[in-house]
């Protein structure tokens, strides 16, 4: 156990009780949840858009990959200015811009306008993921960022899961208006920037009403933290010399596969229900909510599994192999639900894979998170989380296409399958943590 000052220890022992870092936690959690519920209001929206239209599988690949390339990039926008302006402004910014371009969709009146408000709506989403990174890293000590990650993560399939019924019925409420909850929903994202930005500060020292001890504690993780991996905020390293190191590439690689997963899942499950099955709106709501519930369990437990896993077996290898034969099996129950014939069996199936998925889901930022110095995670995270989400670009044109050639579903996940299984393969041979050199200090917060 690493040494503790007596000023620490003082301080530590008269300010026991409740974190405010479960705050920051919770309104992270809620505002995850809001992105995900307007991310998958355009896959509700999508049949009766394509009807409107008349677009083609392919065009309609085009539309939802035009989100991604504005998206991507932007992931690592925010993980790079979340290190140099703060997670607080950034999210703020990306709120209040997300929500702006959710209402617009309701705007869109043909090819040209989707394709601009999609690509407009991905800037304001992509940096999400790294700005909740460094959140995290900002707030909770090392060796509860897989559990810090995974629960403020679970709102993303719980926003599915939630606004999946929610959207349906605000469609229903609006007489098959589907331009109604793009709406709602960008107003409902003003009250949750203005909640955040009451609430929330960039780290525990700057907060009017967070507790010495809280301070204390993450003052002491972040020297130990140096200590351990022998690098500091005064490393004067080049980002790239990190960004090069085989950790982070397999593990931007695996999470690039396990995003293939996700946004076929995200892009074309509804119209997959409802082209392969026969399903309409209203059951669509209920059965395509069933997936997303399941991975709000498995990215919940997934990453509080992987620190108890990590106190017996060490945290890096139960973050690796968790997330290596996570998406083997992904890959294994993914790849028949096109094959299956009946809807039961294809849900079921969906349901299982998203649930792995999920469980993986908490295990990236934190799988390199060892071998960053505090002042380039952001960036690092972002750098991981653009490569992961060059998927979304690639994973709905390119099944659009199969599906318009082929006239059935079932190639495009078994390609989606093997897309998952591969790079995992990869970060099973190559990714390799640093030596530790000092413990993580234990603490009953």
């Amino acid at each position: 156990m690493a040494a503790t000052t007596p000023a620490t220890r003082t301080a530590t022992r008269n300010d026991r009780g409740f974190r405010y870092r479960w705050v920051i936690l919770s309104t992270n959690f809620l505002v995850l949840g809001l992105n995900y519920a307007d991310r998958a209001a355009i896959g509700l929206a999508a049949p009766l858009i394509i009807a409107e239209y008349g677009f083609s599988k392919s065009t309609w690949g085009w539309i939802s990959a035009i989100f991604f390339v504005g998206y991507a990039p932007f992931c690592f926008v925010g993980g790079y200015t979340s290190n140099k302006f703060g997670p607080r402004k950034v999210m703020a910014w990306a709120v209040g811009w997300w929500s702006l371009f959710t209402a617009l969709t309701a705007a869109g009146f043909g090819l040209a306008s989707f394709m601009v408000i999609r690509l407009l709506f991905g800037f304001g989403e992509g940096p999400q993921a790294s700005v909740t990174a460094k959140t995290m890293s900002n707030w909770f000590p090392r060796r509860r960022m897989g559990t810090a990650l995974g629960l403020s993560q679970a709102s993303t399939p719980l926003g599915g899961a939630v606004g999946t019924p929610i959207i349906v019925a605000i469609i229903n409420a609006f007489h098959g208006n589907w331009r109604a909850p793009f709406i709602i929903l960008g107003l409902v994202g003003i009250f949750f920037l203005i909640g955040w930005w009451v609430l929330v500060r960039d780290t525990p020292a700057v907060h009017p009403w967070v507790r010495a001890g809280e301070v204390a504690e993450m003052e002491e993780d972040a020297q130990v933290a140096a200590r351990s991996t022998g690098t500091d905020d005064q490393d004067d390293r080049s980002l790239a010399s990190y960004l090069r190191m085989p950790i982070v590439v397999t593990t931007a690689l695996t999470y690039f596969g396990y995003s293939w997963v996700l946004y076929t899942f995200l892009t074309w499950f509804p119209e997959f229900l409802h082209d392969a099955h026969g399903l309409d709106l209203n059951q669509i709501a209920f059965t395509g909510a069933i997936p997303w519930l399941c991975g709000f369990v498995g990215l919940a437990l997934g990453g509080i599994f992987t620190d108890a896993l990590g106190r017996r077996f060490g945290l890096f290898a139960s973050r690796k192999w968790t997330t290596v034969v996570g998406l083997l099996l992904v890959g294994l129950a993914f790849a028949p639900v096109g094959v299956v014939r009946t809807t039961a069996a294809a849900v079921a199936l969906m349901a299982v894979t998203v649930f792995i998925l999920y469980v993986v889901g908490a295990q990236f930022f934190a799988l390199i998170q060892p071998a960053i110095p505090a002042h380039r995670f952001g960036a690092a995270s972002g750098f991981v989380h653009f490569i992961a989400n060059l998927a979304g670009i690639f994973a709905p044109i390119v099944l659009g296409y199969i599906v318009d050639a082929s006239g059935s579903w079932e190639l495009s996940f078994l390609i989606s399958g093997a897309v998952a299984a591969v790079p995992a393969i990869l970060l099973a041979v190559f990714g390799r943590a640093r030596r530790a050199s000092a413990a993580v200090p234990a603490s009953t917060h």
